[in-house]
């Protein structure tokens, strides 16, 4: 195998913090929120993206970008249509990872939990805060599905905006949110020389061990 050198030599020196078990909150979700509010005050776009990886009904990792909605004590909360692709696959299992990047801050933090649906009067709440495209989108996209066509999605547009059009837009059955309850979660700072600090906290009978690992 050859090596590239124009892209084994991109490189990127680590040095803006540090992070060091004596100065992180005792929970880690209290964690995230202090290192989501730096992110938040750096204007980074799309802050609230993050992946989320899954694993098909074979064994295999299936992985996509989806948009943190919420965070509260008892986990991280997205919305999708539950009739998905990343849908079925948390049907089958609903171990999950997730991962933030935030490289304006040289951080990660990568989250392994188990993940359920949330209330559907929460799902209510936040559909009817949509835009009103986006939730007709939900109505018109079967998600993941193969269709014919771009034309198939601009016709059943206009057939949603059509059969709502002197009605409230009610949130599809099929779509609503997803929590995700952390088991672990780890802090990454880059650092010189590629020798990272990496905090670690671990959930045991809910109460969470701090542990600092190798970079």
């Amino acid at each position: 195998m050859s090596v590239d050198l124009s892209i084994s030599d991109i490189r990127k020196v680590y040095k803006q913090k540090s992070l060091s078990e004596k100065d992180v909150k005792a929970n880690p979700v209290e964690q995230f929120h202090a290192w989501w509010d730096e992110a938040m005050g750096a204007h980074i776009d799309e802050v609230n993206a993050r992946t989320l990886a899954i694993c098909t009904t074979d064994g295999r990792p299936s992985s996509r970008i989806v948009l943190l909605k919420g965070i509260d004590r008892e986990g991280f909360v997205f919305f999708t249509n539950y009739t998905s692709r990343k849908g079925t696959e948390i049907e089958n299992n609903p171990r999950v990872a997730l991962l933030f990047f935030w490289k304006e801050l040289e951080r990660q933090v990568r989250i392994e939990g188990n993940i359920e649906k949330i209330d559907e009067a929460d799902s209510d709440t936040y559909f009817h805060s949509r835009p009103v495209e986006s939730r007709i989108g939900a109505w018109v996209s079967p998600q993941s599905s193969t269709i014919p066509g771009r034309d198939f999605l601009e016709e059943r547009r206009i057939e949603t905006e059509l059969r709502f059009k002197d009605s409230d837009i009610a949130r599809p059955p099929f779509w609503g949110g997803y929590i995700v309850h952390p088991l672990s979660i780890e802090f990454w700072q880059g650092r010189p020389g590629r020798l990272h600090d990496r905090i670690l906290y671990t959930k045991k009978d809910n109460n969470w061990t701090i542990n600092r690992l190798a970079p």
